[in-house]
């Protein structure tokens, strides 16, 4: 990535997180809030492959960590995770539908939230899997296909595909 991919990512970052922030965080639905920022790894997974999107998916989660009161280093952890799933499934995938980017995000995002949700119990963190995750999955979800598409458009700007090495594609060495 080049000087100018990082000043974008993180004009990407923050803004998101003032949206979550100041926006997203007051809609609330039987206690739980449409989560923009796990999002995030997700169009960056799609749209620029698996290792960008556990990138993007870490340091989205970092940032994310500073404004929440559970273990440190579980949304960095989870981030990374769903960026890099969601770019390896999506790897060999057609792009051209209009439909695909809503249904990737809804399905990420329920598998963000359940793995969010299992890692904070194993911590220590029981009402994660008892009282939050349901309410989560209901609100976040369906939240994550409507956003899905301009986000996405938003991250693409920030975060370009990887260029293969010659390693990669046969070239001289």
């Amino acid at each position: 990535m080049t000087t100018s991919d990082v000043a974008r990512s993180t004009v990407v970052v923050f803004v998101v997180l003032a949206v979550q922030m100041t926006l997203l965080d007051s809609v609330r639905v039987a206690g739980a809030h449409p989560d923009i920022m796990l999002l995030l790894p997700v169009s960056a997974g799609f749209a620029a492959g698996p290792e960008r999107g556990a990138a993007f998916g870490f340091a989205t989660g970092l940032v994310t960590d500073l404004f929440l009161p559970t273990t440190f280093g579980l949304s960095a952890l989870v981030g990374c995770l769903v960026g890099y799933g969601v770019g390896v499934v999506t790897a060999g995938l057609v792009r051209s539908s209009w439909w695909l980017p809503p249904i990737v995000a809804a399905a990420a995002t329920a598998a963000g939230l359940l793995g969010y949700a299992i890692l904070g119990a194993l911590l220590g963190e029981r009402q994660q899997l008892t009282t939050f995750l349901v309410p989560a999955l209901s609100v976040a979800t369906p939240a994550a296909a409507i956003l899905a598409i301009p986000v996405l458009r938003f991250v693409a700007w920030a975060v370009p595909p990887a260029t293969p090495s010659t390693a990669q594609t046969g070239g001289a060495r």
